[in-house]
């Protein structure tokens, strides 16, 4: 025996204080330090970009880290049914903000990315009481798509070799086409009343 309750175990209620809510707040901590390294000189300084995308990417990995515990241990909490979007929403919003402002993306995939996101955080919130719905495969590819979109962009690829920065575009178009598709496939799944198929 390991000692740590089994998932979805009614009667030992995994504390708030645990792993993945420690990840997760690591990971809104990580926030900041993040716009404070992406802006360093007016956001040109390419040492300073590669700083802001390293810890950009140690974020993320927390991210999986954190839900990936929380289901493995019986970890799940509702402060963490909260927390874990609502931080992994803030780093992917302060990211694509903070690139458009630097004027190294457009404002308009910006705004579609974050009006799906929230879109979906809101009806993920809204069927909170009927339980946690897992992530689909389309929703975890977009996910991660959406990342590696984001970080390339966070690099000083203006910098780089011109097939950098197209390799760049590639990926955010196949992040943009993933975060549209998803986020539509979940509206249709949640107006329908299946919570069976939750997107990510």
């Amino acid at each position: 025996m390991s000692g740590l309750p089994p998932a979805g175990d009614p009667a030992s209620p995994a504390s708030v204080f645990n792993v993945a809510n420690f990840l997760t707040g690591v990971r809104l901590v990580l926030v900041p330090v993040f716009l404070l390294a992406l802006f360093a000189d007016d956001g040109h300084d390419p040492a300073f970009r590669v700083v802001a995308f390293v810890i950009f990417t140690v974020a993320v990995v927390t991210d999986h880290l954190d839900g990936r515990i929380a289901r493995s241990y019986g970890m799940v909490t509702e402060f963490g049914k909260l927390a874990d979007p609502i931080a992994d929403k803030m780093l992917i919003g302060a990211a694509l903000i903070g690139l458009s402002m630097l004027q190294d993306l457009p404002w308009w995939v910006t705004l579609v990315i974050l009006a799906r996101e929230i879109g979906v955080t809101l009806l993920r919130l809204a069927v909170l009481r009927r339980g946690v719905i897992p992530a689909s495969r389309g929703g975890k590819l977009k996910t991660l798509v959406q990342a590696v979109a984001i970080g390339l962009f966070i690099l000083p690829l203006h910098d780089w070799p011109a097939p950098w920065l197209t390799t760049a575009w590639v990926v955010m178009w196949a992040a943009i086409v993933l975060t549209v598709v998803t986020g539509a496939d979940y509206l249709i799944s949640a107006l329908r009343g299946g919570n069976q198929s939750s997107r990510a």
